[in-house]
């Protein structure tokens, strides 16, 4: 009997940060990444060549940044970083660094380590990529294709309203931002009971994840999933926000990380404890229902993702490990081993061909997995 492959080593590891990276994206259609670290610095690195195309501080290095953000409601040349200094600031990408003074800054007066969410919008052409076997197959020698990056439009989503959904000044709350006036439009509030005991409210605590979404066939409304300090996941319709749709208890300990899958029909969670929950989302009925929970032998997970055409989720653990799972049939591909020091965030590109992977090791790596078949 042939034993299964060894898990791959990086493509490349990006180093030259001073200090941990917490938040990782790739841009939607350049061979660029961006890169967040507690110190105030955020890194723009060029993924075909693997060096630093610009560096800047743009958060005090007290207070550090929390997370980076790119997407379609924004437009392709704007990047948002948010720092624990309680603002939010969007920056113009201007001849491949970034603009002096952000275009927008939002103090938001929020303190705490929750990352924020633009509205993802369901995307009916992801990729349709070949189920991946549960054995390691490597493609030697794929790069990325820097022309169909920077030239294809049909693969980028349509724009989403634009809004940003981020835990509130108090912090129980999560609070909606629209993005054009830099105004707050709507709390999320938990002081309400929905007809069922496990929907009572009775303390959950702290906002500690929120994914903003865009439900199919919801006519612009916005939806969004939220995690608490009690391992409960919520989720709003912003035209009711004093009233979630449904409440759940998914995790023993608090929900760090969440993420929904470009149909917008389900996601990932992890938590402070031993377990990753994966879900499906019933948007006529407001429902998030359980699809399977999958146990780990050591607790942590801080952060999640999905690739886009859906077949492959990644998480980022306290014990240094990423791991890859079939998100479909929630099975165990690999657990990846490079990083010394926690793994805060994992990403991965809009053409599914590469994952970036960030620690407080203070380096990015980069991973090819499960590359998508023509």
């Amino acid at each position: 009997m042939s034993k299964r492959p060894p898990p791959p080593d990086p493509v490349a590891v990006l180093r030259g940060h001073r200090a941990s990276v917490t938040d990782v994206c790739f841009h939607q259609t350049k061979p660029i990444l961006f890169a967040g670290t507690t110190g105030g610095e955020l890194r723009i690195w060029d993924t075909v060549q693997h060096r630093t195309v610009s560096s800047s501080w743009v958060h005090s290095a007290a207070h550090g940044i929390v997370s980076v953000a790119t997407g379609p409601s924004i437009g392709l040349n704007k990047v948002i970083s948010q720092g624990r200094d309680g603002t939010v600031r969007c920056w113009d990408i201007e001849n491949g660094g970034l603009s002096s003074n952000p275009s927008l800054t939002i103090k938001t007066n929020s303190y705490h380590f929750c990352k924020l969410s633009l509205v993802k919008v369901p995307y009916a052409n992801a990729q349709q990529a070949n189920e991946p076997k549960d054995c390691y197959e490597r493609e030697v020698g794929e790069t990325v294709d820097t022309d169909s990056l920077c030239d294809s439009k049909d693969d980028v989503p349509a724009e989403g309203p634009k809004y940003m959904a981020v835990a509130g000044e108090q912090l129980s709350e999560v609070e909606i931002w629209d993005l054009n006036t830099a105004e707050r439009c709507t709390r999320l509030h938990q002081n309400s009971c929905v007809g069922s005991p496990n929907f009572l409210s009775k303390g959950r605590g702290m906002c500690m994840a929120v994914q903003a979404y865009l439900p199919s066939k919801s006519q612009g409304f916005v939806n969004v999933l939220a995690g608490y300090e009690d391992g409960s996941i919520l989720v709003w319709d912003i035209r009711n926000p004093g009233i979630p749709l449904t409440a759940m208890k998914v995790h023993l300990e608090p929900v760090l990380c969440l993420s929904i899958d470009e149909s917008c029909n389900g996601g990932i969670s992890g938590g402070a404890d031993q377990k990753i929950v994966l879900y499906n989302l019933d948007h006529s009925t407001g429902s998030c229902v359980i699809k399977k929970e999958i146990n780990l032998e050591r607790p942590g997970i801080s952060g999640t993702s999905i690739r886009p055409d859906s077949k492959i989720a990644a998480t980022a653990g306290w014990d240094r490990r990423v791991r890859i799972y079939n998100y479909r049939k929630g099975s165990a591909l690999a657990i990846l081993k490079y990083h010394h020091a926690t793994c805060n965030a994992v990403s991965f590109s809009s053409d599914c061909k590469l994952m970036a992977s960030a620690s407080e090791d203070s380096t990015v790596a980069l991973w090819e997995l499960y590359p998508p078949h023509a």
